[in-house]
Parts: structure tokens; sequence; C-alpha cells
């Protein structure tokens, strides 16, 4: 590997962390980590000579930019993220060796294995002159050209979504929050507010995919405000849940469009705020989320469990709709461990809460939350049991009861019933139910719907021959693939 050196024109000025990277590693070790990145390079045809030595030295921020073997490695591990999202310097903004000769050499495949680790290996790293720490030439202008690039590319309604989600105004309130005798007032409070809802909205109606990262810079804007002194405690109050709330939202971006260990730490600045602050409706809220991203990351005990917390914390808000979905996400944890007795009393008893009605104190969050979510997470616990077809009449009920509104829901429970009718024997309607979400893709951006029906496809793929089949799978293999 090359010297720190190679990759920073200036090897007197100390390296900067690259703790993004290092939340990527999450619990393994460097050298398991290291492994993974070697298995992800021989599935695209690359070879790297990645160790733990090369992997602590990421995180340690020598390395500022990878050479192009490595790029093109983590954009595979990671789809949809660029190297600035990985926490690397913009390749832009990095000086180094052969500026003048490979700043504007064409981008070639690496024909030497050898030369596909190295940093500094002829045109693999080329450097341009702009320097990052320059306070006149700042690299944020980068990432955000990046950003709206690949909304452009993307297309569909979610570009739009993407597009106009922004700051929502919080960025240029923090930064006026911090000027000396500036306090943050009920404006600001609800300005945060305000980019809750619109987070939720733009979810509801087009995916997470589009919109996670875009999503994070209100966030930062939140808790800068949290440094700021309030007027008085009820704007600091607002202005806490409001920033909790906005952790779980961002968390919730994450975990829909696949990026668990990013999910798992909102949630958990979210259950911190909560506690700091004695609010156990955001307290609840983030328990709940914890509960759904373990289910979906398979550790279904830690699901009960965090559900179980969260009907304790949450008995003092007086909302049954409340307590309701979180007996489902209890009911959702029990499946996964094949518990069908324990599952069908989470069930009864969300069936029971939820039949009492709403009332004033429901959360303004749980708006999503109606018949057909009641529907739609019971069809997941009898899929998860593989019970298939009674999995597929509460799918199907779910998908005819959402509202118009929430396009992304109608997508995810008619994708549900989909595969749970091709593994229940009927490929014919399952085609059916496919091609209806395909047609929804069009405007809607999520992993999990794409991976759901990547699964349907292929449990259908021997049943080609049956009516309608042939048809979606062609079409499903015509989508565009996210690198």
């Amino acid at each position: 590997m090359a010297s720190s050196a190679a990759t920073s024109s200036r090897p007197d000025r100390p390296a900067r962390p690259n703790l993004a990277f290092r939340r990527l590693r999450g619990q393994r070790s460097p050298a398991e980590f290291a492994a993974l990145i070697r298995r992800a390079a021989l599935e695209i045809g690359e070879q790297v000579s990645c160790d733990a030595r090369y992997i602590g030295r990421v995180e340690a921020g020598e390395i500022r930019c990878p050479n192009y073997a490595y790029e093109r490695v983590f954009l595979h591990m990671f789809p949809g993220r660029t190297l600035t999202d990985l926490g690397f310097a913009p390749r832009s903004s990095v000086r180094g060796r052969r500026a003048r000769d490979t700043e504007n050499a064409p981008w070639t495949r690496t024909t030497n294995p050898a030369d596909a680790t190295r940093e500094t290996s002829g045109a693999c790293e080329p450097y341009v002159t702009q320097d990052p720490y320059d306070p006149h030439h700042p690299h944020d202008t980068y990432e955000e050209s990046d950003v709206l690039r690949r909304a452009f590319m993307t297309g569909g309604g979610a570009t739009v979504a993407a597009a106009t989600l922004g700051p929502v105004g919080l960025a240029r309130d923090a930064s006026a929050a911090q000027r000396p005798g500036r306090r943050v007032g009920a404006s600001d409070a609800g300005a945060l507010e305000e980019a809750v809802r619109r987070i939720r909205l733009l979810d509801d109606r087009h995916g997470a995919d589009g919109l996670y990262r875009r999503a994070a810079a209100p966030l930062r804007a939140a808790y800068a405000l949290l440094d700021a002194a309030a007027t008085r405690q009820t704007t600091a109050d607002r202005l806490y849940s409001g920033a909790g709330e906005l952790a779980i939202s961002v968390g919730w971006l994450a975990h829909d469009s696949g990026r668990f260990d990013d999910a798992r730490s909102h949630y958990a600045e979210a259950l911190a705020t909560a506690r700091m602050t004695g609010d156990p409706g955001l307290e609840a809220h983030a328990f709940c989320n914890t509960a759904f991203l373990a289910r979906d990351a398979g550790r279904p005990r830690e699901a009960v469990r965090a559900a179980q917390a969260a009907q304790r914390v949450a008995r003092p808000v007086g909302s049954a709709r409340l307590m309701s979905l979180l007996a489902l996400r209890e009911a959702g944890g029990w499946a996964g461990l094949a518990d069908r007795v324990a599952c069908e009393q989470a069930l009864a008893r969300a069936q029971t809460l939820f039949e009492r009605g709403p009332s004033e104190a429901d959360p303004e969050w749980m708006s999503f939350y109606g018949e057909a979510e009641l529907e739609g997470l019971e069809a997941q616990c009898w899929s998860t049991l593989g019970d298939w077809p009674r999995a597929a009449r509460h799918a199907r009920r779910a998908a005819e009861l959402q509202d118009p509104h929430f396009t992304r829901n109608i997508a995810l429970y008619t994708a549900e019933l989909a595969d749970d009718l091709a593994r229940g024997g009927r490929p014919d309607e399952a085609a059916m139910a496919g091609m209806r979400v395909l047609d929804l893709l069009e405007e809607v951006q999520s992993s999990r719907i794409q991976t759901m029906l990547a699964a349907t496809a292929r449990v259908l793929a021997p049943h080609r021959r049956a009516s309608g089949v042939s048809a979606f799978l062609d079409r499903y293999a015509s989508l565009p693939r996210t690198t």
C-alpha cells in the first residue's frame, strides 16, 4: 500500500478519521471486513489485496480517496452511495502525483491485479490541485452536484422528491442560531416539525431510496439547534422532540433503503434523546422502529424485546392504536422465532386494541397506521411462518384498503401478495400482482420492495410457461439495476 504521503499533499496535516467507513464495518473485525471486501471484488471480476492494515489506514484517514479498483468494489458493496457517502474525499479534491498526465485520462479497467491494490498506480489515481482544506474552495459542492446528478439520472417522481427536499430551511436556521446573542424560538421548532412532516410525506409517496442522503442535512441542522439556547422551556422540549422524531424518520429512510447499520445508529440517537428529556412517546417510537429493524435484520429475539420495551414505556401515552402497532411489532418477532402460538396471541391483542378506535392521544407519526397496515403486517407474520394462503389473503386485503396517497405502501403490500402467491403455488396470479408492482416502481424507489420482487422472480423462474409469468420475468429483467 502507498504511504499516507501518497494520498495527501500535506504530510504534516493530521489525518481526519473516516468515521463513516468505520460505521460500515459495524461489529466485524478489520480482518473480517477485509475478507468481505475481497469476496465482493471477486463478484465483479476485480482482485484487491485488502487486509486488516488497509482497513485501519482507511479508518484512520490515511487513505483519503481509494484507487479505481477499490472504488468499484466499494460501490458494488454499498449500492446507491458515493465515495463521499463512504467517508472519502471527492476525487476531484485530492492532490497527488501525475496530475497533469492523468486528470483528463479516460477511465480504464485494471488489467494487472497487482496494480489494483496500489493507491498510486499509474492512471488509477488522477488528481487535481484543488485543496479541500482551502476555505475558498469548499468541496461540499461536489457532493451536492453528485446527489443532483444521480437524482437526474434516476428519473421519475422520486427525482422531484429528492430535489425538493433540500434542508427544508433548517440549515439556515441552525447557522443563524449559532450567532452570538441569537436565541432559538418557536419558529425554529416549527421549521423542525415541518421538516419531519415533509420527509414522511415524500416517503409515503416515493419511497426511501431517493431521499435518504438528502434528509441528512436537516438532521444535522436539527441537532445544531439543540446546542443553542431556547427562549422557553416549551420551545426546548419541542426542539428535542422534533430532533428525535427527525432522527427516526431519517433512520427509517436508511432502514427502508437497506442501510441497516445507519438506521440502527439513527434509532439509537432518537432513543438517547427521548431518555434525556423523559419523553415516553418518542421513546416508544424509537423502540418501535428498533423492533422493526431487528426483525428485518434477522434478529427476531431482539425484535420481541424491543417491542415489549416499547409497550412498557407507551402505556402512559394512552393510545390504543399505538399499543396495537407495538403488539404487531412483537408478533413479527415471534414469527421470526417460529413461535406460532406467541405470534397468534400478539396478533389477537393487536386486533383488539385496534378495534378501540383512534383517540386524541394517537401520535402524529402514526398517520400511516390504519386497517391496511394492520392487514399488511399480519400478512408478513403469516408469510414468515410459511402459511402462504393466509398471508396472501391479508396482503390482498391490505392493498385493497390502502389510501391511494400511500403509493409506497400499495407497492409494498402488492409485492408481499405477489411473493405469497408465488410461494403458495399460484404463479399466474403472482405474475399479475408483480406486474402491478412494476407499474408502481415508476414513481416509488424502495430497496425493500425491489428485494421482495427479486425473490418473487426467483420463485417464478421455473414456472415461465404459466400464464403471464414469462411477460413478468422479461419485464422485471429489463429493470435498470442500481450500481
